[in-house]
């Protein structure tokens, strides 16, 4: 196999969590592997940067993360070098000279295998599923420099408030859904995610983020963001297939729902019938004291 050329990001000058995980899957496929980061966010100036960085080292590989800017930069990229992309990979090997993607298909209840084909393959891994190897925090990416930002400009970046995690790559996600009746009870589900010590971030169902109580940045769902944390509650939450694709990966799924017969219950593996307003309360308390 030829080299692997994975593309991180960065927010600020550093490198996000997920970046360290892309360098991590890289070196799955391939033992030379050259990290680059883009200086300007600007889409088609980026992905031009990368490309002709990918024909000029001749790698065999180019990795992103299935993130906002990796969704958007890799099927670019793949256009400019001509080859396909295998999006949303949640595992990734080489056979020979090939490579082979693992990804989820129909929301989640089945894996397909593919072999992706053309040279150079380009692959979006699922940030929180390749946990970084030592060698991840030492990587000193090349910066990419761009000329022009193209026909997009990006004007602004509106980051989560200090102390925020993005639902993508926290570790501990909690969902609400239109079981919380009004936007202003979302301050349950913050006290929770507080208990867990800076470790959690909250998430919202489409429905929720479509009557305008939070915003489109916390959906979790197949129109929104695709998550695998460790631990993922779904509370208030019916279980729409919709949203089932963005978070069936999880590690652990915790159901809060005083719907019995609530279809989150069938891929939840803990699952708790009753009145989230006096459970969730409870909980809190028990993860502070865990907590300290």
């Amino acid at each position: 196999m030829s080299g692997v050329l994975a593309v991180l990001e960065q927010r600020d000058g550093v490198l996000r969590k997920v970046s360290f995980e892309v360098a991590t899957a890289a070196r799955r496929v391939g033992t030379k592997v050259d990290a680059v980061v883009c200086s300007s966010p600007g889409p088609e100036a980026c992905a031009t940067a990368i490309a002709e960085r990918a024909k000029s080292g001749g790698y065999g590989v180019v990795v992103f993360a299935a993130t906002a800017t990796g969704k958007d930069l890799a099927p670019r990229v793949a256009a400019k070098l001509g080859v396909a992309v295998a999006s949303d990979v949640t595992d990734l090997a080489a056979e020979g000279d090939a490579i082979v993607a693992t990804r989820p298909v129909y929301a989640g209840k089945a894996l397909q295998k593919i072999r992706v084909l053309g040279k150079p393959a380009v692959v979006s891994v699922r940030p929180n599923i390749f946990t970084p190897d030592a060698r991840a925090s030492q990587e000193k990416p090349e910066t990419l420099s761009v000329a022009s930002p193209g026909r997009v400009v990006v004007r602004e970046i509106k980051a989560a408030p200090a102390g925020m995690l993005d639902v993508a790559e926290a570790q501990v996600i909690i969902s609400g859904g239109r079981g919380l009746k009004e936007p202003a009870n979302f301050k349950v589900l913050e006290d929770l995610a507080k208990a867990f010590g800076g470790r959690a971030a909250v998430g919202a169902s489409r429905a929720v983020v479509d009557a305008g109580w939070r915003p489109h940045a916390d959906q979790v769902g197949q129109t929104g963001k695709t998550v695998s944390p460790s631990l993922y509650f779904a509370i208030g939450i019916s279980g729409a297939i919709q949203h089932l694709a963005g978070m069936r990966t999880s590690k652990v799924i915790v159901a809060i729902n005083k719907d019995k017969d609530a279809p989150i219950f069938k891929v939840a593996d803990y699952g708790v019938v009753g009145d989230l307003f006096e459970i969730v309360p409870k909980l809190t308390d028990e993860i502070r004291k865990l907590h300290g």
